[in-house]
């Protein structure tokens, strides 16, 4: 369960405010938040991640009030409820695809389970590339194995910035298909922020900024 109310933020030293609207989700609800560059896509994915804290207004996630909890408590909330799906891939270069996983799943404070990790290669077909390294993988199997990082710790809400605003409509497709899976399968709420209204069709709420 989520919720925002009367959300605003401002960047030091600047003039860039936003406001954004109210957010109400209830358990496996999903959102789609559209809006064209500068318009504060990112901030409000932030804000609800815990990485930027607003100027005024409360996110409450899994009945927690996210804005009140101190930088250590945050932290751990965080680790263990929230998964990002970045727009640049992400990974440790030093470590291959199931340390990658291991290694979210020591940050989420959860016991490291392969038959989990296995489960979830095998999922996004990714299961042969296991003990790869980052740098001998594609560009699609990068994305994947992102994906696999905000799941398999099995968040209270995966927040997606910009998943497929590189790809073709193939590839957006079969992305968005796995989100949505991966969001059912581990009865979270996912939040996807874009300009990319291909996408529109995946989702029953919608709100543009």
């Amino acid at each position: 369960m989520i919720h925002t109310k009367h959300l605003t933020f401002q960047y030091k030293n600047t003039e860039n405010s936003f406001s954004f609207p109210n957010i109400t989700l209830n358990k496996q609800e999903n959102l789609l938040i559209l809006g064209k560059s500068g318009i504060g896509k990112t901030t409000l994915l932030h804000l609800l991640s815990g990485l930027l804290k607003p100027a005024t207004g409360k996110i409450i996630i899994d009945h927690v009030d996210i804005i009140n909890l101190n930088s250590r408590q945050l932290d751990k909330f965080r680790g263990k409820n929230v998964g990002l799906v970045f727009q640049k891939k992400h990974a440790i270069q030093s470590l291959n695809v199931i340390e990658n996983l291991q290694a979210r799943l020591l940050f989420s404070k959860k016991k490291d389970k392969n038959i989990i990790i296995d489960d979830l290669l095998k999922q996004l077909d990714l299961l042969n590339f296991k003990y790869s390294k980052v740098n001998e993988l594609s560009d699609g199997q990068l994305q994947r194995l992102g994906i696999a990082s905000a799941v398999i710790h099995q968040p209270k809400i995966i927040l997606a910035d910009e998943p497929t605003s590189s790809l073709d409509d193939e590839n957006c497709t079969i992305v968005m298909k796995l989100l949505r899976e991966q969001a059912e399968r581990t009865d979270a709420n996912l939040i996807v922020i874009t300009h990319d209204s291909r996408i529109k069709p995946f989702f029953q709420n919608t709100i543009a900024l």
